[in-house]
């Protein structure tokens, strides 16, 4: 049996070994809060974010008694008052005591841009002048965090609160699981990768996406063409928060890659790929999620917690003996 707490820890922690970026540069950056959060006066320490001192993923956080412990979640990609209704409905039969959606809500959602700049780092690996990822990227965030300013960030939060129930939304620590999830697959058989075919065949095999594709979810080619030879693979659009800024594609192509592997795209975004000369593969938004989260749920069923998907969620169990 676990907390509350333990699952949270739990997440970051897997984010953090999960992260493209390396573990050591993700410590590095909290070691960087963590100073200029000593140097603050004592009225902006108490505006500041103490969770960031620990975590550095702004979008995953839980809402309830941390001490609380759980036998039985609840989970799916996005959780709304719907969901909540459904989790006391079921709690009528056997007590749900956890809430997990994928998806950001309240401050994890108003936060949303702070966890874009993972991508910086994650594009200077692949060959993109870091300067020029910061300053794009940047302008992304601002942009995100505008779009976000007027979203009702606490309505299921608020339901759940009045109905006794506790949540949690754990985002960016799922997305890192799928991308180096991918990058090991990806590596393990580079020596077969050579045109595009290839790779999405490749991704038709994982299971999530498998079932995806009864779904009319599946992977599929949005520019490019199959026979098309891959190049460079890049997971630039994987994780780290969401889409970043579409003038980053003819970088990104300058850089010397071929392919880039996405969650979804947007028409302009693909438009700007296209013209880069970018092949982009989308494996599915729902399916990607889902390959994520079921990463970490398989971590929690080995702990002893019962998992009931809902909302979205591809449920595949990789694991399921008990720690």
């Amino acid at each position: 049996m676990m907390t509350i707490k333990q699952i949270y820890n739990l997440a970051i922690e897997l984010g953090i070994k999960n992260d493209l970026r390396g573990s050591k540069t993700v410590k590095d950056k909290l070691s960087r809060i963590k100073s200029r959060y000593q140097k603050l006066s004592d009225k902006q320490k108490e505006e500041f974010d103490q969770e960031k001192l620990i975590n550095p993923y702004s979008d995953t956080r839980f809402f309830g008694d941390p001490a609380k412990k759980v036998k039985r979640v609840l989970t799916g990609i996005d959780i709304g008052t719907g969901e909540v209704m459904l989790a006391r409905e079921l709690s009528k039969d056997k007590p749900i005591d956890l809430i997990i959606g994928h998806h950001p809500i309240g401050p994890a959602l108003a936060g949303l841009n702070e966890v874009m700049d993972l991508q910086v780092e994650l594009l200077a690996k692949y060959g993109i002048p870091i300067n020029i990822a910061e300053s794009l990227t940047q302008m992304r965030m601002s942009e995100v965090a505008r779009g976000v300013a007027a979203v009702n960030h606490n309505q299921a939060i608020d339901a759940a609160k009045l109905l006794g129930i506790e949540m949690m939304c754990v985002h960016t620590p799922a997305d890192n699981l799928v991308a180096n999830f991918l990058n090991k697959e990806i590596n393990k058989q580079k020596n077969k990768l050579t045109y595009v075919e290839d790779l999405l065949n490749l991704l038709k095999k994982v299971p999530e996406y498998r079932e995806a594709i009864k779904l009319k979810t599946g992977p599929k080619l949005f520019t490019g063409k199959p026979d098309r030879y891959l190049g460079k693979i890049a997971l630039t659009e994987i994780t780290g928060g969401t889409s970043n800024n579409k003038q980053l594609y003819e970088k990104i192509a300058q850089a010397g890659i071929g392919t880039i592997v996405g969650m979804h795209i947007g028409e302009e975004h693909r438009k700007e790929a296209e013209v880069a000369h970018l092949n982009v593969i989308i494996a599915g938004h729902m399916s990607s999620d889902s390959l994520g989260m079921n990463l970490f749920l398989d971590e929690l069923v080995k702990r002893g917690v019962e998992v009931i998907p809902c909302s979205g969620l591809i449920r595949h169990s990789r694991k399921s003996k008990k720690k």
